[in-house]
């Protein structure tokens, strides 16, 4: 139905907003003229639904209050057990964390600086630096983000560059994204290897590292563009490869419901779409704000990194 429905708007040319949850079950697609700003914020590269921003001038009161270690430590371990026995390379492992502060979700949006924002229904607010896919006439592009580091740690561009599990992380993720392009299009190849960004939170600053992989869709891609999102979700740098199977370890681990975390949201402007992957994401519970993050475990994990990794992404990007 959803899949139909974007096929007939590209067909149309017609403008839309989408969102597809982590597990594809809850997806939203509307037309841009029918979104209504009191409901649905965004912000995707710089086109958004609103005018200025309103001020914030409060002081910014932010605590995470972290999935325990005991829990983390129990997931991972399964998960290496998985990996001993080649069932999974690699594995985004995620989990909710409880937070506390005084701004609300839609202060949060507003102040948060980041490639892809998002609140939706004062349910959610999403603040992630990740693209997904974009498409440019039948070039279709992915820019998978594998690889996190304190910025502050001394040498700490050299440390990510230089990281064996960091570099496997990402080879891994790399060649599962070139694969997944390979379903829906041709000539696939790498543009870019690693390129490492600086990423300001309200704690500190933080080094991710992406690279960028292309491809070039069939003539007559818009006619089924809705079958090829669906095609490459999830999104290979949240679940890990092999993808199916990885996902169903993921179900069994994490043992809670990402929702429309690590799925995508994005924007089709009548002739390209643009997209971003649900990652820094904050989520209004009957116990409280929950913010969920996560991490890529492999082979050379070390399980104390992987989750100050998780609680480093704890942020909001001011």
């Amino acid at each position: 139905m959803v899949i139909r429905q974007i096929n007939t708007l590209v067909i149309k040319k017609k403008p839309f907003f989408f969102i597809i949850d982590f597990d594809k079950k809850q997806p939203v697609v509307m037309p841009l003229d029918e979104i209504n700003p009191g409901e649905i914020l965004y912000d995707i590269n710089g086109v958004k639904n609103f005018e200025d921003a309103p001020a914030v001038s409060k002081d910014i009161k932010f605590k995470a209050l972290p999935v325990s270690m005991a829990r983390y430590t129990t997931a991972y371990n399964h998960v290496q057990e998985h990996i001993r026995h080649g069932n999974s390379f690699l594995l985004n492992l995620t989990f909710p964390s409880r937070i506390e502060t005084d701004l609300s979700l839609k202060e949060i949006f507003y102040i948060s600086k980041a490639k892809y924002k998002l609140w939706f229904k004062g349910r959610f607010v999403v603040f992630s630096p990740e693209i997904f896919i974009r498409t440019e006439g039948r070039k279709i592009s992915s820019f998978p983000m594998k690889g996190t580091m304190d910025a502050t740690l001394p040498d700490a561009e050299s440390r990510l560059l230089n990281s064996e599990k960091e570099l496997a992380e990402h080879y891994t993720i790399v060649d599962l994204i070139r694969n997944d392009l390979s379903i829906v299009a041709k000539e696939v190849k790498m543009e870019k290897f690693r390129a490492v960004e600086n990423i300001k939170t309200h704690r500190g600053e933080l080094l991710q590292m992406s690279s960028v992989i292309s491809g070039i869709l069939p003539e007559n891609f818009r006619e089924y563009l809705g079958d090829i999102l669906f095609q490459l979700l999830p999104a290979g740098s949240i679940s890990g490869a092999p993808k199916q199977k990885t996902l169903e370890i993921i179900k069994e681990v994490e043992n809670y419901d990402r929702g429309y975390y690590t799925g995508i949201f994005g924007l089709f402007d009548g002739q390209n779409i643009d997209s971003g992957v649900m990652i820094r994401f904050i989520e209004k519970t009957k116990e409280g704000l929950i913010y969920k993050s996560g991490g890529g475990i492999t082979a050379k994990s070390n399980c104390d990194e992987e989750y100050r990794e998780l609680v480093d992404k704890i942020y909001i990007p001011v």
